[in-house]
């Protein structure tokens, strides 16, 4: 399905007015206190947010999963789906693939369609947390930090395989999440599998291209819940400064233990130039991968708060890539997924609302009341108004979720899919 120019212009004309007046109101409001409202607008219009593959069908947990009608089946539908949502919004211009779930039959086919959308291939994900069928070696006990060599040796392999198929797309970075790790004490070597990881990771990144970036991933547990190799910031860090200049942390805000300061994190990490990606989601207990800003809407502004100071003076950090990595089985994934680029998107807003300089002068006076009414002031301010416009600016819709739903967009995808059309991956 696609969405035209006239559909959106015809959608924007029914919003038009009760638009107006919210952002004539806060535009003024914001101008009077010396803040240029085009500035803020054309920040927010550049932002872009990768959507990953697996996220376009309905999510699922290990206890059960339940499909939705229209689902996408083929990476031909996905890639229609992010062209839906990039339609919508105009800051989902890029696609997210995890191999092998989404290896393409004809790439000059799917590069064209990508193109047709609008949308480039961002970062490619390797999958060495699950058997595959065929494979010659299993990864019960572990991929790149296995203590069997034949495991090393096909994980490394099949990441190398992973940069081969993104270098046919055009994307520019390789994502490595490692599930390895124990349920039991003395199940491992904690030395030996660190060791074992590190030289794995060495050989995978003697393969990127020049141009090329590598983001280590980290969780505290899950799948292993006595012990996880990569299980946090520090030795994503210690692993990413190994392999060198090109590889980096890459953060997920559900791979933390619960009010773990990830803040914090972000503005270490960008000190040392070394946050390469960021991947969005919520969460209340662990891991839950709930729409973001649902649950912790405050901590998502603190976070990018840090993250707009840290673009501002760490220019020896790359820009980060940034991609949603929600999925959730009890909603229809689109209205999830806008959902969450509205939240990323409000968060940054009012980050860039925050007077840094004012700030600065609090924290050297320190005034901590002053400093946390200027975060606070930052925060309170309903920036809706600035994300419809930056939208409407760069042609998509001022209500994207309104639109969705009065184009029927759900009710089209399962008309020309079939109703029983069922995702792959998880």
């Amino acid at each position: 399905m696609r969405i035209t120019a006239e559909q959106i212009q015809k959608e924007n004309e029914s919003q038009k007015e009760i638009h107006g007046f919210a952002f004539d109101y806060l535009s003024n409001t914001l101008e009077c206190q010396g803040i240029s409202v085009a500035a803020i607008i054309e920040q927010i219009k550049a932002f872009q947010v990768a959507i990953p593959s697996w996220a376009l069908g309905a999510g699922g947990t290990r206890f059960g999963r339940f499909s939705f009608y229209g689902e996408p089946s083929t990476l031909s539908q996905k890639l229609e789906d992010v062209g839906v949502l990039h339609a919508l919004t105009k800051s989902a211009g890029s696609i997210s693939l995890h191999i092998p779930w989404d290896v393409p039959e004809d790439y000059t086919a799917i590069k064209e369609q990508a193109k047709t959308l609008g949308l480039v291939f961002d970062a490619v994900n390797s999958n060495t947390f699950q058997d595959q069928k065929g494979a010659k070696t299993s990864y019960k006990f572990g991929s790149l930090s296995s203590i069997d060599e034949a495991s090393r040796v096909q994980a490394i392999a099949h990441n190398q395989e992973v940069i081969s198929i993104g270098k046919k797309l055009g994307s520019k970075s390789i994502t490595v999440w490692l599930a390895d790790g124990a349920n039991f004490p003395g199940q491992v070597n904690f030395q030996t599998a660190i060791q074992q990881t590190e030289k794995s990771l060495h050989q995978i990144y003697a393969d990127l291209p020049k141009d090329w970036k590598m983001f280590i991933e980290y969780k505290p547990f899950e799948p292993n819940f006595y012990s996880t190799v990569i299980q946090d910031w520090g030795t994503s860090f210690m692993l990413a400064n190994s392999c060198g200049k090109k590889a980096y942390t890459l953060v997920d805000l559900g791979h933390h233990l619960p009010n773990t300061n990830i803040e914090q994190i972000v503005a270490t990490l960008m000190l040392r130039g070394k946050l390469g990606g960021f991947h969005f989601n919520d969460s209340k207990y662990g891991d839950d991968d709930l729409t973001v800003g649902s649950i912790k809407p405050y901590a998502l502004f603190l976070i990018f708060n840090e993250l707009v100071y840290g673009m501002a003076n760490n220019p020896e950090n790359p820009s980060p890539a940034w991609m949603i990595d929600a999925s959730h089985n009890i909603k229809d994934p689109l209205e999830d997924l806008l959902q969450s680029l509205e939240a990323i998107l409000e968060a940054y807003a009012k980050a860039l609302l925050v007077d840094q300089l004012a700030l600065r002068e609090s924290q050297k006076q320190q005034d901590v009341v002053g400093c946390q009414e200027i975060l606070q002031a930052a925060y309170r301010t309903d920036v809706r108004p600035l994300l419809a416009a930056a939208r409407a600016k760069a042609g998509g819709c001022l209500n994207p979720i309104h639109a969705y739903r009065n184009l029927a967009v759900r009710s089209k995808l399962i008309q020309e899919r079939g109703k029983h059309n069922v995702a792959s991956g998880l």
